[in-house]
């Protein structure tokens, strides 16, 4: 069992990149296959349909998404306010930029969500999820602002993201200075 878990997490690590590479059309099992060096057929074996595929795409997204379990212990130690806040922005903001292709993947995804309903439903269920957590850091950080300020900072990050992704607007302007400002501005 063990072994099986682990090709499924070197097949969706495979579908991770290929989605960041050639975007959602490029996704097929034979795509997966090659790029994972398996056999031909080995992706649909795991996944049968293309739905089973995105489902653990954005699944495999979610794990190398998390924190780490000393990241959170640290951020446990810490005082609550705004401090904490934004090291915990910067947290995510660095999770997603230093893993290009989950981040490249994960706006792939929602943008295929945008045309398909059944990809839509999944990256619904993971956001809500995602969502659901930071909102409970927040609260048990005994952080200000509730599940309002917490969707403001999620469209703001996830702009910022793509603006460092892509072509940044203002490329000098340090990262950490502009979850600096969001915080300021956003936190009541």
């Amino acid at each position: 069992m063990t072994r099986n878990e682990e090709r499924r997490r070197a097949l969706a690590d495979a579908g991770v990149r290929i989605l960041a590479r050639e975007g959602a059309r490029g996704l097929t099992h034979r795509a997966v296959d090659r790029d994972a060096a398996v056999p031909v057929g080995t992706a649909s074996n795991y996944f049968r349909t293309r739905a089973e595929l995105i489902r653990a795409l954005v699944l495999r997204i979610g794990e190398r998404l998390q924190p780490s379990a000393d990241d959170l212990r640290l951020r446990a130690e810490q005082p609550a306010g705004p401090a904490l806040f934004a090291d915990y922005m910067r947290d995510l903001v660095r999770r997603l930029t230093q893993d290009r292709d989950v981040a490249m993947a994960l706006f792939e995804l929602r943008l295929e969500s945008a045309r398909r309903p059944e990809v839509a439903g999944l990256i619904a269920e993971w956001r809500s999820e995602s969502f659901e957590q930071d909102v409970a850091f927040n609260e048990a950080a005994g952080l200000p602002g509730g599940s309002r300020h917490i969707a403001l900072f999620h469209y703001a990050i996830e702009g910022l993201v793509l603006d460092r992704l892509t072509t940044p607007l203002m490329p000098a302007t340090s990262t950490d200075d502009i979850i600096d400002d969001l915080v300021a501005g956003l936190l009541p």
